[in-house]
């Protein structure tokens, strides 16, 4: 374009804006008179202006739901920050955009197996794992804020941290949109992104001294800082810091766990849900020191300096390459929380349940088919013969025999495929018995309610049934934006409308209830109850009882 017309222009632009200002000209959100396309395309109204404890933020209402979306819960952990527990955010001056999401952290996908079904792209609108690998950044301290009014009417609060393991994943995932639920339930949702994989989680207090001490457990101090914004500045947006949920599912329900027994942590929530992520034990310190030493080693870099010097990517793909290199040389840890004495002094659930969370109700619970997301990929879902469960047997250790063994007694009829899944998903499922058995040995502790997900969904030909995620379009009453997933009819609606009611009530008062489910018994050791979620919900004792014996056994 000539320059001169380029100016005339921008002075055209900002004459007309002067105008408009001094005419006291109409607001966008409201609709031009006489317009027939008003209806069609609805302007998104902005929220009132919210005063944090750093400064002015203003989002955009969703049919009638303010969203807060990309606020900044600490600062950005690159430069001398990298691999430092998070510090507090910079105060700003004018007012903080939040209309769109911030970015996911540096992502360490690792697929179960072929990425390229119709059904994994399409799964892509509800969990874009692949996309996030496009735009992931240090740069990633951010969480999200759904609320029906900012206002004083001190709502409770229900926190969710991501699943994906520690290794990827983020707030932003479209099934994990909070505006249904905030509606749903007259509740304040949050979400929330960390620091993942070696970045979070690469422990470096061995190779570079006492200011890394934390390093091997950021990630989890990003989450207790995300905690600390909500007790700071969550009432701003019409939520109550006095009665906070924190949920997850998979490596969220992980995090959950882990910060019931992280010091750090006590007292910034009072109810805690862990979905399908038990986390009963952590890491070890000396696998993780060894494990980061192979990173450095595969990086060339001696010195912290060095190492905080070097590309994000280049380090995430130096630590693919360490974990390759530790499979082979017998060294068993992994990029997640570590036992290290300053962040995490014990294992979350052993030898018994954390003192310091003793008052925190707790609801936990599994999907009846777990493994079927992850094995329904492998070649030989679908075909496996029934000489094939030996193998299976096999490779799942001294007591893969007995759980093949039980479930085809249990389930005469079934295939092969599904008895070998099943065999697979019990070890998942042992996690979450422990953890509520060492709970219900704790005298006088808040009460934990077991769930069990029966219902299975007809999505891709039904051949998944009960997998693991399909907990999360249900609780978080995302039902019609997660058909993909939760399948066809009027069973995920009612599912959906079922769940969340539980998940509120819970966060609301402790006891998960809904108009749709019988009186929900609190676990305890003699009966087991479990709350078996489907169309037609009913509590059942100890439904897992063979499995539990078997591997109680050893």
């Amino acid at each position: 374009m000539n320059t001169n017309r380029l100016s005339r222009l921008i002075r055209a632009s900002a004459l007309i804006a002067g105008t408009l200002s001094f005419a006291g000209a109409a607001s966008a959100q409201e609709p031009l008179v006489n317009d027939p396309y008003a209806e069609e395309h609805v302007i998104p109204p902005t929220t009132p202006v919210v005063e944090t404890a750093n400064g002015q933020v203003q989002g955009l209402v969703d049919d009638g739901i303010h969203e807060f979306l990309g606020l900044r819960y600490a600062a950005p952990p690159i430069g001398d920050l990298r691999f430092m527990p998070p510090e507090l955010v910079e105060d700003w001056d004018g007012i903080y955009d939040a209309t769109t999401l911030g970015a996911p952290a540096m992502q360490m996908y690792s697929p179960s197996g072929p990425r390229t079904t119709d059904f994994t792209r399409q799964l892509q609108t509800i969990f874009p794992t692949l996309a996030e690998e496009k735009f992931d950044n240090e740069d990633a301290l951010f969480l999200n804020v759904w609320t029906p009014g900012v206002d004083d009417e001190a709502r409770p609060v229900m926190v969710w941290f991501h699943g994906g393991g520690y290794a990827y994943g983020s707030g932003g995932w479209a099934a994990y949109d909070g505006r249904n639920l905030a509606e749903h339930g007259d509740v304040v949702v949050v979400t929330v992104n960390h620091r993942l994989n070696l970045f979070g989680y690469m422990y470096l207090g061995d190779a570079f001294g006492e200011d890394y001490a934390a390093s091997g457990n950021a990630g989890n101090l990003d989450l207790v800082a995300s905690l600390e914004w909500v007790r700071d500045n969550i009432a701003e947006f019409g939520g109550d810091p006095n009665n906070v949920t924190i949920m997850g599912e998979s490596g969220g329900g992980s995090k959950v766990s882990h910060l019931l027994a992280t010091p750090a942590a006590e007292g910034l929530f009072h109810r805690a849900i862990i979905q399908s992520g038990p986390g009963v034990t952590s890491g070890s310190q000396e696998d993780a020191a060894a494990l980061a030493e192979i990173v450095l080693d595969e990086l060339g870099v001696e010195t912290i300096e060095e190492l905080q010097a070097v590309p994000a990517e280049t380090v995430l793909q130096a630590g693919r390459d360490a974990l390759a290199r530790a499979r082979t040389e017998g060294i068993s840890g992994n990029f997640g929380p570590i036992v290290d004495g300053t962040v995490l002094p014990r294992h979350p659930f052993m030898p018994a349940a954390p003192e310091q969370s003793r008052d925190i109700p707790i609801m936990i619970g599994w999907n009846k088919d777990e493994m079927t997301i992850f094995n329904a990929p492998q070649p030989w879902f679908g075909t496996l013969p029934e000489a094939g469960l030996a193998m299976f047997a096999q490779n799942l250790g001294e007591d893969g025999q007995a759980l093949i063994d039980h479930y085809r007694a249990q389930r005469p009829d079934d295939s092969p495929t599904y008895i070998a899944n099943s065999a697979m998903t019990a070890r998942f499922v042992y996690g979450t018995y422990t953890l509520a058995d060492q709970r219900a040995r704790q005298a006088d502790a808040a009460p934990l309610y077991m769930y069990q997900l029966m219902y299975e969904s007809d999505a891709n030909g039904g051949i998944l049934r009960s997998p693991h995620t399909l907990d999360i379009p249900f609780m978080f009453d995302n039902v019609e934006e997660s058909r993909v997933l939760v399948g066809s009819g009027e069973g995920p609606v009612i599912l959906g409308e079922m769940m969340s009611d539980a998940w509120v009530s819970f966060a609301r008062d402790g006891v998960p209830t809904s108009d749709l489910l019988p009186e929900w018994t609190p676990y305890n050791l003699e009966d087991r109850p479990v709350m078996q979620l489907d169309v037609e919900p009913a509590i059942v004792n100890d439904p897992e009882g063979g499995m539990r014996e078997i591997l109680s056994a050893n």
